[in-house]
């Protein structure tokens, strides 16, 4: 597995991390995450992240592997109430959620705390990065960053304020490679690409949920004629690799097979050059303005 800087921190990443979205959202059983994550840690993996708002996607990692704490490198987010009476983004809430994620992780400190989000008004504000910056002075996490796309990603790249950036980016989300990244890599932020294949769907026949219906809209039209063979997932992740400043991209699975399946494609390194430059050709061709960062 090759293991890349994260921007200015001591952390040296795995290029594929885990994202635990799907295990929570698609109720996946204790068990078959301890037989995912638990292989896919001794085969190098290390970066885990999720989020407040995941189900139960905390709680079924900290069962799984707390009692590797020091393998791996963990990472979650903030902000939705997801649960707590009070409204998305209360600074007393965000306090409360940020001690329920650690209890629920099984740890005493995260390694990177994210907003999942927020609007860039938030940001401006400034109060909702002060609740990170406490949990940060703390103890309560080593890393603040933020988690979003488009004008709010811009600005948090902007601020000064992060460590890190979690930004869409693939074949049918390309806005982050010239408005967030190159800025983001030349700031020294860390930067974690999320839904780094594009949530895989070209392979379905007619259009997927809500989450994945706006990718299956744009690759329709962009057409890549690579999407068509045995190599498509490999090229797609090798493409999102291939840009600049990102530090890993986190893939969810409920299925370690497919796991090691993705980490093999990684090991092959990024996509060529030649390659690259022609998705990007085909994107600028097609895309239109409104073709943002899906979040």
């Amino acid at each position: 597995m090759e293991f890349r800087r994260f921007g200015k921190t001591d952390m040296e990443v795995s290029v594929l991390g885990f994202g635990g979205a799907e295990i929570g959202f698609e109720s996946a059983p204790q068990d078959a995450v301890e037989r995912l994550l638990n292989p896919a840690l001794d085969a190098g993996l290390n970066v885990i992240d999720t989020g407040e708002c995941y189900a139960n996607s905390e709680e079924l990692i900290g069962r799984s592997v707390s009692h590797r704490r020091d393998d791996f490198f963990l990472f979650t987010k903030c902000g939705h109430s997801s649960g707590f009476p009070e409204p998305d983004w209360d600074l007393g809430m965000l306090l409360k959620q940020i001690d329920r994620s650690l209890s629920r992780l099984n740890t005493d400190h995260l390694d990177l705390l994210q907003l999942h989000g927020c609007s860039e008004q938030l940001l401006r504000d400034g109060g909702v990065i002060d609740v990170l910056r406490r949990a940060r002075e703390a103890g309560k996490t080593r890393y603040i960053g933020y988690s979003g796309d488009d004008s709010p990603a811009r600005y948090a790249v902007d601020s000064g304020a992060f460590d890190s950036l979690q930004t869409s980016c693939n074949i049918a989300d390309q806005q982050s490679i010239d408005l967030t990244l190159p800025k983001a890599a030349s700031s020294g932020m860390g930067v974690i690409a999320k839904r780094p294949i594009a949530n895989v769907a070209w392979r379905n026949g007619e259009p997927p949920d809500a989450y994945g219906h706006t990718y299956w809209e744009r690759l329709g039209k962009l057409g890549y004629r690579f999407l068509e063979g045995e190599k498509a997932v490999e090229t797609a992740l090798r493409f999102t690799l291939a840009q600049t400043g990102i530090c890993t991209a986190i893939v969810g699975t409920k299925n370690p097979e497919r796991w090691l399946s993705n980490a093999a494609f990684a090991e092959a390194g990024p996509l060529p050059v030649e390659q690259v430059q022609a998705i990007r050709s085909r994107w600028k061709e097609v895309a239109g303005r409104d073709w943002v960062g899906q979040g």
